[in-house]
This record gives C-alpha cells, sequence and structure tokens, in this order.
C-alpha cells in the first residue's frame, strides 16, 4: 500500500508521497511514486500513484508515448493545453491499460486497483489538483475541501481537517503534510520512507522544492519529535472528567 497527498491552496500546491511497495511482509521494496512533467515558464505537472505498481508503470508509459489526440498526433501531459484535459488523458490511459490487462488480472483473481493524485498549472490557466480512480473517472479539489489523499489516507487525514484551510500558506500546508506522514507512518506499516515532497507556487510555472526525505532528514526527525512532545504535553494536560473523581 502507500499514502500519498495533494493539497491546493490559493498560494500553490503541495503534494507528497512515500515510496514503500510490499507484495507481502517479506517482500518490501522502494519505488518512487511522484511523477513530474516540468518545462519552466509553461507547464508543471504532478502524479502521484497508489494501488498495484505493475498498473501505475504502465499508466505512466503509456502516458510517455502518448495516445491519439483529436487531430490524430499522440497527446501527452507534455501537449495537453489545460490540466482538465492532463486529467482526461490520464483517464483514458487508466482505462487503456485496464482494457489490455484486466481481463487476464480478473481471470487470475487480481484485482485491478488504482487511484492517483494529478496536480499543476500550465500557462495562462488554473492551478487544479485532481483524483482519479480506477474506473478512470475523477474529481477536483476545490475551496472548501482543498487537499485530496489516496492510498492508506485515514491516519494522516485529522491533522488536515483540523489546520488546513484554501488560504493557509503553502509553509503550513508542508508542515501539516509532513505531520499526516509522520501519523500514517507510525499507524501502518505498508506506509515507509524515504518520502517524495514538492512544492509548487502558483503562477510560478517552475518546481519550488523537490526533495526526497528519508529518517535521517533532520527537518523532519525534529518536526516528529516535537509533535510528539505537543501531543504528550496537550494530552497530560487535560484533565480527567469529574465523574471519575468519586469512583
Amino acid at each position: 500500500m502507500t499514502y500519498c497527498v495533494g493539497v491546493a491552496l490559493d498560494g500553490g500546491l503541495v503534494m507528497m508521497s512515500d515510496t514503500r511497495t510490499n507484495a507481502g511482509v517479506d517482500d518490501i521494496a522502494t519505488f518512487g511514486k511522484m511523477f513530474v512533467w516540468e518545462k519552466p515558464g509553461d507547464r508543471v505537472i504532478t502524479l502521484c500513484s497508489s494501488g498495484n505498481l505493475a498498473i501505475s508503470q504502465a499508466v505512466v508509459n503509456v502516458l510517455e508515448e502518448g495516445l491519439p489526440g483529436d487531430d490524430g498526433e499522440p497527446e501527452t501531459l507534455w501537449s495537453v493545453p489545460s490540466m482538465f484535459r492532463a486529467a482526461r488523458l490520464v483517464s483514458r490511459a487508466v482505462r487503456a491499460v485496464f482494457a489490455e490487462q484486466g481481463p487476464v488480472m480478473k481471470a487470475q483473481d487480481t484485482p485491478f486497483i488504482l487511484s492517483l493524485l494529478l496536480g499543476g498549472q500550465l500557462a495562462g490557466r488554473e492551478l487544479r489538483l485532481f483524483q482519479i480512480y480506477s474506473a478512470g473517472n475523477f474529481i477536483q479539489a476545490t475551496t472548501d475541501t482543498p487537499y485530496l489523499q489516496i492510498g492508506e489516507h485515514k491516519y494522516g487525514k485529522p491533522i488536515l481537517d483540523r489546520t488546513l484551510t484554501f488560504a493557509s500558506p503553502v509553509e503550513d500546508a508542508v508542515k501539516a503534510c509532513l505531520v499526516s506522514m509522520d501519523s500514517t507512518l507510525r499507524s501502518n506499516l505498508s506506509v515507509g520512507l524515504p518520502m517524495d515532497l514538492l512544492v509548487y507556487r502558483r503562477d510560478a510555472l517552475k518546481v519550488a522544492a523537490h526533495h526526497r526525505l528519508d529518517e535521517n532528514d533532520p527537518y523532519f526527525a525534529g518536526l516528529r519529535e516535537r509533535w510528539s512532545e505537543a501531543l504528550r504535553d496537550a494530552y497530560q494536560s487535560i484533565e480527567a472528567p469529574d465523574w471519575l473523581k468519586d469512583t
């Protein structure tokens, strides 16, 4: 399994993914699940994947090679004119992989499991963030709900719900995403370091930061310890309920 989160803010975009892939407790490996198409001044598009590794890699390869566009020429993420068209192209790639591999997987009783986050901006267009499902349909993040998650998302959701709004600074979103990942790492062994983190500032049309963080990263190590201490202090500062005092 995996955990990925994307946050679309007034100030920009933050996307993060872990790198653990496992096919059982004794078959664990590290694979990058974040893919970036960047042409400074023209576009920044980021894709994060969760689910069957073979399926997600097949989808990325289809996107690299392209699918026939309206003019018959191959359409890729380098050529789409908008993020909506990018989401449609990724959806087409998912359905193309399903058409080829789905029947064989079904015959072997292997489910077709895939979830994707797609975020970015093209010159003259709006910054957008989408979640694409295994059926090829998708939803978009909004100002009311500026973040989307895929994979093992439940452990890291509370901090995002409590701290993030569309107006949150990009720096706050980075911290919230890192705490969200730390909460997931502590509670689910199928999610693991290192993790990939991308920061994009609205209308910059270039990546602001793209880092891989592991357990030796000093900022992440400090954040984990300070967050744990803050939770312990908050927990211990809360008085026991009155109805326990006389028992």
